[in-house]
């Protein structure tokens, strides 16, 4: 499996364009696994429905004004944000009968990001938690933070794209500094009319204080290690990538 080390991100559009590229480049041919790590410059990236709605203008303005890139995905449900605190890993891999896995690879992802969070002693569970933003079956979320034990919050969001010889799953983890994105997506589900429970936003950090981005993605590489060497593609190999 290739690891690319994504070092600065790119910019919202440049970075979702270049896993569209993986993409592109395994459905041509390409039979070697991608693994892309790489910590966002602060992007809300929307869902086709909010694209669709009537206050989406105002919600993409919102992003604007808080600092936040707009994008519009063609993946995901409704609208996610993340920024620098946040590790996002793009998986590409060549499958011949790629529609078939697709709701055990939702289990299997979040399982293993579960896995890697658990190695750094933070509870995690696979699961929709009530009023989350981009609500997802197979979200990934914590029981309780350090400060509430009884106010879950939602960790890690995943999404995926299927097409002729190849899938991508993409998975969104926020690590660190939740309180931005919360605020940039109270201004944005508002403006889109969408209810939610701004409290389920939260970061590993508000369940394990003091975590960091390195932290983390060293634990999730470590998981997908053992997924690479499962699989028989041996250990997960690359380097840096500007």
């Amino acid at each position: 499996m290739k690891l690319i080390r994504q070092r600065e991100s790119l910019g919202a559009e440049q970075d979702y364009r270049r896993a569209l590229a993986i993409l592109d480049a395994a459905r041509g041919g390409v039979t070697e696994p991608v693994l892309r790590v790489y910590q966002p410059r602060p992007t809300v990236a929307f869902g086709r429905r909010d694209e669709l709605n009537p206050g989406f203008a105002h919600a993409r303005q919102a992003a604007v004004d808080a600092a936040f890139t707009p994008l519009v995905r063609r993946v995901g449900g409704r609208a996610a944000a993340y920024h620098g605190g946040c590790l996002v890993i793009d998986h590409v891999e060549p499958d011949p009968d790629p529609k078939t896995g697709i709701q055990d690879r939702y289990r299997l992802f979040g399982d293993m990001v579960v896995a890697a969070l658990e190695e750094l002693e933070v509870p995690a569970q696979v699961g929709e938690i009530p009023g989350e933003y981009c609500a997802g079956e197979y979200s990934v979320h914590a029981p309780g933070t350090a400060e509430d034990p009884r106010r879950p919050v939602k960790l890690a969001g995943t999404a995926q794209r299927v097409v002729a010889g190849v899938w991508y799953f993409s998975t969104v983890l926020v690590v660190e500094e939740a309180e931005p994105l919360r605020a940039v997506l109270e201004d944005v589900y508002a403006a889109l009319d969408v209810p939610w429970e701004p409290s389920t936003a939260g970061c590993v950090a508000d369940v394990r204080p003091g975590t960091t981005v390195a932290e983390v993605e060293e634990a999730l590489l470590d998981v997908y290690g053992r997924y690479s060497a499962y699989m028989g593609y041996g250990r997960v190999v690359g380097g840096g990538e500007r």
